[in-house]
């Protein structure tokens, strides 16, 4: 069972990489919150903590930054209907914090804002995710900032979708925008993200 990897980045891709341990490459599946971080660190040693899914026809490895993101991936699949690729969507758009924030107040929509989650889905979570610790560093204070936020990279990347980029890719735009500039107008956020985009 491999717990944790540490190399250098051989290759990025959509939704993995290839993790140089050793002379030995290791094909590792990441969420797209993820992919940012490795790009900007692509030149440098990087540790990964990882969950191993043997299955009779395939073995995949899934790569987290911290024990946090890994342990609400392995939460999230205790719900009926979720798989570790509906799993690694949710922590594409949601932090464990938000994760955590979304059931303790019951906002089914900001899940059903996550591809391949419907309203029956996302009530399901609600239900069977109450009581689940995801985030040891919540604060039920920022619950507010937290909902705003969600509500942003949700308006925001529903522009973007309208005008033909991809859901997945627009989010990951809105939310890169926003840890930059937290302050930005969802106008501004919108202007930022076809800029960046067109480079």
């Amino acid at each position: 069972m491999i717990s944790k990897l540490t190399g250098k980045i051989d290759a990025i891709y959509e939704d993995s990489i290839i993790l140089d341990v050793g002379g030995v490459g290791y094909g590792v599946l990441v969420s797209s919150s993820t992919l940012p971080y490795l790009r900007e660190n692509s030149n440098s040693i990087v540790s990964l903590f990882i969950e191993t899914h043997v299955r009779e026809d395939h073995i995949h490895l899934y790569g987290f930054l911290n024990i946090e993101e890994k342990t609400a991936f392995n939460i999230l699949q205790t719900v009926s209907g979720i798989g570790a690729k509906v799993a690694v969507n949710i922590l594409s758009f949601l932090s464990p914090a938000q994760i955590q924030n979304a059931v303790d107040s019951k906002d089914k929509s900001i899940f059903c804002a996550v591809s391949g989650i419907g309203p029956k889905l996302g009530e399901r979570m609600i239900l069977e995710l109450k009581g689940k610790k995801f985030s040891a560093n919540f604060d039920s204070s920022s619950s507010s900032n937290i909902t705003n936020d969600n509500n942003m990279v949700e308006d925001a990347a529903g522009a973007l979708c309208n005008l033909g980029i991809n859901k997945l890719e627009a989010v990951n735009l809105v939310k890169n925008i926003l840890q930059n500039n937290p302050n930005a107008t969802i106008d501004q956020v919108i202007r930022i993200a076809l800029q960046n985009r067109s480079k």
